[in-house]
C-alpha cells in the first residue's frame, strides 16, 4: 500500500484529548511507521516543535510552523530551498515595520511574546476592533487570521498552513491524494480549503465547524483531539484514497 501522509495541527488535535487517547494514536503510528509520513502543521514555532519531537514517542518527518511561514524537513528540520525562496520573497525586509505602524493605532492588539517565521502575532480580546485592524492590514496587502477567539496573526498575502502544505507536498514529491489533514481551529481552515481529505475533531472551534460546512471532503469525527485523528487516520489508511474514505464515512452515517 502507498504511504499515507498525515498533516496535522498540534494543539487540540495531535496533542489533544486525554493521555490514553494520545498514547493510542502515537502507538498506532509507531507500529506502522514505515507506512506513514508525519507532518506537523502548527501555529507553533520550529523551536517548540524541536523540543516536542524529543519528548514524543513518534517524531515528524517534516514540519510546517508559524502558521505556514516556516518549514523544515528531516530530523534536523533542514530548510527546503524552494520553500525558503518563496517565503523570503513574500516577506520583504521592511514588512515588520509596516505592520507595527498600523498595529500601534489599535491598542487592543497585544504582541505575543514568542513567535517566529514570516509573520507578526498578537492577542486580541474584542472582535470588533480586531476586525478594524484586519481590514486596514489587508488593504496594505497582508493576510490576517483570527482564531480560537484570541489569536491574531498577520501573514504574507497567500501564505497560510494550506498553501504552504501544498507547496511542501510538491517539493517533496508526496501525493496529495494520499494526504489527510487534521485540525480544530480557524487557523486550520486553509488546510481544509486545499481540497485535501480532512478531519475536523469533535472539539473543533465553532467558527471552524461553520466554515467547513460546505466541504464534503472533510470528515467530522465524533472523537476529540488525538482520538479524532486516529478515528480518521485508520479509515483513510485502510481505504486507501479520498473516494473510499468519504464513501465509507457517508455509508456509516446512513446506516447508524
Amino acid at each position: 500500500m502507498p504511504k499515507t501522509i498525515l498533516a496535522t495541527d498540534l494543539d487540540g488535535t495531535f496533542l489533544g484529548g486525554n493521555e490514553a487517547q494520545r498514547a493510542a494514536l502515537y502507538e498506532w503510528i509507531a507500529q506502522r511507521r514505515s507506512e506513514i509520513v508525519l507532518i506537523f502543521v502548527s501555529g507553533r514555532g520550529l523551536d517548540f516543535m524541536r523540543q516536542l519531537a524529543r519528548e514524543l514517542p513518534v517524531q515528524p518527518d517534516h514540519v510546517i510552523g508559524d502558521v505556514g511561514t516556516s518549514v523544515g524537513t528531516g530530523a534536523d528540520f533542514a530548510p527546503i530551498a524552494a520553500l525558503e525562496q518563496w517565503l523570503d520573497a513574500s516577506w520583504p525586509a521592511d514588512t515588520a515595520r509596516q505592520i507595527d505602524a498600523i498595529v500601534q493605532r489599535h491598542p487592543t492588539l497585544q504582541p505575543q511574546p514568542l513567535h517566529g517565521g514570516r509573520r507578526r502575532s498578537y492577542f486580541y480580546g474584542h472582535a470588533e476592533p480586531a476586525w478594524a485592524a484586519a481590514s486596514e492590514l489587508r488593504r496594505l496587502g497582508f493576510d490576517t487570521l483570527m482564531s480560537d477567539n484570541q489569536y491574531f496573526d498577520v501573514l504574507p498575502r497567500g501564505v497560510q498552513k494550506g498553501s504552504t502544505l501544498l507547496r511542501t507536498l510538491a517539493a517533496l514529491g508526496l501525493p496529495a491524494h494520499r494526504t489527510l489533514v487534521a485540525g480544530d481551529t480557524l487557523n486550520d481552515l486553509s488546510m481544509f480549503q486545499t481540497g485535501l481529505t480532512g478531519v475536523a475533531v469533535s472539539n473543533s472551534e465553532a467558527a471552524l465547524e461553520q466554515a467547513i460546512a460546505p466541504h464534503t471532503h472533510v470528515y467530522r469525527s465524533a472523537q476529540p483531539g488525538a482520538a479524532g485523528v486516529l478515528d480518521a487516520l485508520q479509515r483513510f489508511h485502510q481505504q486507501g484514497d479520498f473516494n473510499g474514505f468519504i464513501s465509507g464515512h457517508r455509508l456509516s452515517q446512513t446506516t447508524v
